[in-house]
């Protein structure tokens, strides 16, 4: 990790709760499972998800309201943490208190997206954590359009995704155009984003997307294709 975590008393507290009961919890048997199913990314303690979060309720019970310094440190030293139910926790608690952070958390949320990447923390972190900074700030905007041209797949995939919550805010110039700037990437996980995308606005407007694909669907690959237009009942 580059990014040191800042001093936190809130963050000491939380760790130490965090590491004595999430490992007390574990099943070994479970962890080599779930670490088959994520593909090896990251070992696993083995809670299953209900019992992390009922875990997760008992470490923060009592604790303060944190301040950006405070969720920067506590996610920092969990995902420097190798188990994955840490990393889950840091994500889980960034959900619930982007609102405490500023516009200068970007780089910090930018730090877990490209640490043990994969989908289960980085598709979180995009839709919750990234696109609550930028939707709290318009301007952080422009860092997303350097963002989706990264050469780092999972950067490039937060950046298509960080639109995926804001509904009749989306910004349709940048999600279309983030989609045809990447159409040509060979990786699936971007493929995948493109699809899921614009699948996810036609929700709030189907003929835009509709017209879209109608005038761009030949740019996109097959997958992009099938994600997009999965719910609209048409074909390009």
């Amino acid at each position: 990790m580059t990014l040191t975590p800042p001093d936190s008393a809130l963050a000491d507290s939380v760790l130490e709760r965090l590491t004595e009961l999430y490992p007390a919890a574990g099943d070994p048997f479970r962890a080599q499972e779930m670490v088959a199913y994520m593909k090896g990314v990251a070992p696993f303690l083995g809670i299953r998800t209900p019992e992390r979060r009922t875990l997760s309720r008992t470490v923060l019970k009592g604790t303060a309201r944190p301040d950006e310094a405070d969720c920067a440190a506590v996610a920092l030293r969990c995902f420097a943490l190798p188990e994955r139910e840490y990393h889950y926790f840091a994500v889980d608690y960034l959900r619930r208190h982007v609102g405490r952070c500023s516009s200068g958390f970007l780089p910090v949320a930018r730090e877990l997206v490209r640490t043990v990447s994969w989908w289960d923390t980085v598709d979180l972190l995009a839709a919750h954590v990234v696109g609550g900074l930028v939707h709290a700030d318009a301007a952080l905007a422009r860092e997303m359009d350097g963002w989706v041209e990264d050469d780092d797949l999972w950067t490039a995939r937060t950046a298509l995704l960080h639109q995926l919550r804001f509904k009749a805010d989306t910004d349709t110039e940048r999600l279309f155009g983030y989609c045809l700037r990447r159409a040509d990437h060979p990786d699936f996980f971007i493929r995948k984003a493109i699809g899921w995308c614009l699948r996810e606005y036609a929700k709030t407007d189907p003929a835009e997307v509709r017209a879209f694909m109608s005038g761009n669907g030949a740019r996109l690959s097959p997958l992009s294709v099938r994600e997009a237009l999965k719910n609209l009942g048409a074909r390009s």
